[in-house]
């Protein structure tokens, strides 16, 4: 069975990021590799309703048409339901932002493996949490992948 990952719009987008950090360097590479290791079908991303919505709100087209190929390469899109509606607004009671808990509830209605961010705030959220999802920055999710 493949695993499945939900990559969050800032993880799709931190190779188009300033390499201005060693961090942003590493979380690049890693990013590449975690897509090419999709178009290889070793890894499957899964797209979302959500991701497309905030995809669509960029408005730098290299970046819309970029996540837009990369979500190309996802074999599912989890649509919005309300049961995804309700999750999320308990996430949102928990701390996190209402995008950010949407994200996660939609991650974990796709049963998805892995759910990778590179936001720092919602990373140290989610690992305090007990969510039927595990989030990881991009690093983590190489190390995860490459056991």
């Amino acid at each position: 069975m493949t695993t499945r990952v939900y990559l969050d719009v800032c993880a799709i987008q931190r190779p188009l990021d300033s390499p201005s950090q060693i961090r942003i360097v590493l979380e690049s590479e890693a990013v590449l590799g975690i897509i090419t290791l999709c178009e290889a079908e070793q890894l499957e991303i899964v797209s979302s309703d959500a991701l497309i919505y905030e995809i669509e709100q960029n408005p730098l087209p290299v970046r819309k048409e970029y996540a837009r190929a990369v979500l190309q390469a996802a074999r599912e899109r989890i649509r919005l339901s309300e049961a995804i509606r309700t999750r999320a607004a308990q996430l949102v009671q928990s701390g996190f932002k209402s995008l950010d808990a949407l994200h996660l509830a939609l991650a974990e209605a796709g049963q998805v493996d892995y759910f990778c961010t590179c936001d720092d705030r919602l990373l140290r959220r989610a690992k305090r949490m007990n969510l039927r999802v595990k989030v990881v920055s991009p690093l983590e999710l190489v190390q995860e992948i490459e056991k």
